[in-house]
């Protein structure tokens, strides 16, 4: 067996193969191949498992995104996609090739982090992989669905301060395709564990709804100004309003869609299909059991391919050292770090300090943008805590300003 990089002149082989080891049947694109998921792959980062006689058997990308790191850092990342193994040739090492092969190959382009969307649970923690950020569902029954004022002066919430000062539009999908891309880039730069949509996702009608020009409409909030600062992308079945994102920068604006949405007068449900861990929603309707929280699972699994520089680019909220011993067994590697942190930023060099905790690189991964206490691995027995505070120590220098969220789906 032989790992190959693709080419363009690859690309229909390349999705024919993924398919059929999912047992999928590709849909049909445009004339000008756009309007279907693959039509945003970077062929030119692809890989092909073939076997002697050339027959390819399994099928490896990337995409190239800027990760949202605590702190609002923006760094560059790959997104891994479009991983298959047909069924005649599973268990035999070809997943184990590929994956060694690409991550060879990022470290070769001097990349320090990947990420990825984990079909199975079960698949990607041994090759380095954690479990980074969570996303949830959340259904409420409209005739339960009446909102609280806010029982304090101030609060976040658009009648706060009085009645709304915007306004929200409603637009087909079609009409709108600049406004979501413009908000959804603003939402981006500001939310941990938020990744890019490159214009050509866009452009090329790529992934899910909304990027994907599937029929939806969008209600889009402006503020008193006019300027678009929110948006939310839904559609009506069965009774049932399944929203596929609600996009803001502001607290007021999420409210002011949220009551929007469940307003509709045909919806006998709202599904809110990601909703981040702690999100408010509950909290602000009258009736606390009108809301069904469902689906709750992970979504972002993070991989560190250069220790120092992954810990030195996020910012940090606290200060204080730990000296952390990272076991990478899939690459062979194993390094002790000292990550001392002041005034926001980290340095990272080797020691031969005692450690204060000993992880493998997957719990670093889960731990890296604050979306996972160190104490809840401790507590699991995946990392071990050499001293009896460092399991706290750890908790408040790897918070982030706010809990990590992703919703692109690649």
């Amino acid at each position: 067996m032989d790992i190959r990089p693709t080419t363009d002149q690859d690309l229909d082989l390349f999705v024919g193969t993924l398919h059929a080891a999912f047992a999928l049947h590709p849909e049909t694109p445009n004339e000008d191949g756009s309007g279907v998921w693959w039509s945003a792959l970077e062929m030119d980062r692809g890989l092909l498992a073939v076997t002697a006689d050339g027959r390819p058997v399994g099928t490896a990308g990337a995409y190239s995104f800027e990760l949202t790191l605590p702190g609002a850092i923006l760094a560059p990342t790959s997104g891994i996609t479009a991983v298959g193994v047909l069924p005649t040739h599973r268990r035999r090492g070809v997943l184990t090739a590929m994956m060694r092969h690409q991550l060879t190959e990022l470290r070769a382009r001097g990349e320090f982090l990947s990420v990825l969307l984990a079909s199975e649970a079960l698949i990607y923690g041994r090759f380095g992989y954690g479990p980074a950020t969570y996303t949830g569902r959340i259904t409420v029954a409209r005739p339960q669905a009446a909102l609280t004022p806010p029982r304090v002066r101030g609060a976040v919430d658009g009648s706060a301060t009085g009645p709304d000062a915007g306004s929200v539009e409603v637009l087909r999908r079609a009409e709108c395709g600049e406004i979501l891309e413009e908000v959804y880039d603003r939402y981006r730069r500001n939310q941990p564990g938020a990744l890019s949509r490159p214009p050509r996702w866009w452009a090329r009608g790529a992934g899910q709804p909304p990027i994907a020009p599937a029929p939806r409409y969008v209600a889009v909030h402006r503020d008193a100004d006019g300027v678009p600062d929110g948006y939310a992308s839904y559609s009506l079945s069965d009774g049932t309003l399944t929203v596929d994102e609600t996009i803001t920068t502001d607290d007021a604006v999420t409210t002011a869609l949220v009551r929007f949405l469940l307003g509709h007068d045909l919806a006998t449900k709202v599904a809110f299909k990601h909703f981040a861990p702690g999100h408010p929603l509950r909290w602000q309707l009258a009736d606390f059991r009108a809301a069904e929280v469902s689906s709750d699972s992970d979504w972002l699994w993070v991989r560190l391919l250069d220790v120092p520089r992954a810990l030195t680019a996020r910012g940090w909220f606290t200060d204080g050292e730990l000296v952390l011993d990272v076991d990478d067994p899939f690459l062979g590697e194993r390094h002790r770090w000292l990550l001392t942190v002041r005034d926001g930023k980290a340095d990272c060099v080797p020691t031969d300090r005692d450690p204060d905790l000993s992880l493998d690189v997957r719990d670093l991964g889960s731990i890296y943008l604050g979306g996972t206490a160190p104490s809840t691995l401790v507590r699991a027995g995946h990392i071990r805590a050499h001293r009896p505070d460092a399991a706290v120590l750890a908790d408040g220098l790897f918070r982030a300003e706010r809990a990590p969220h992703c919703l692109h789906w690649f």
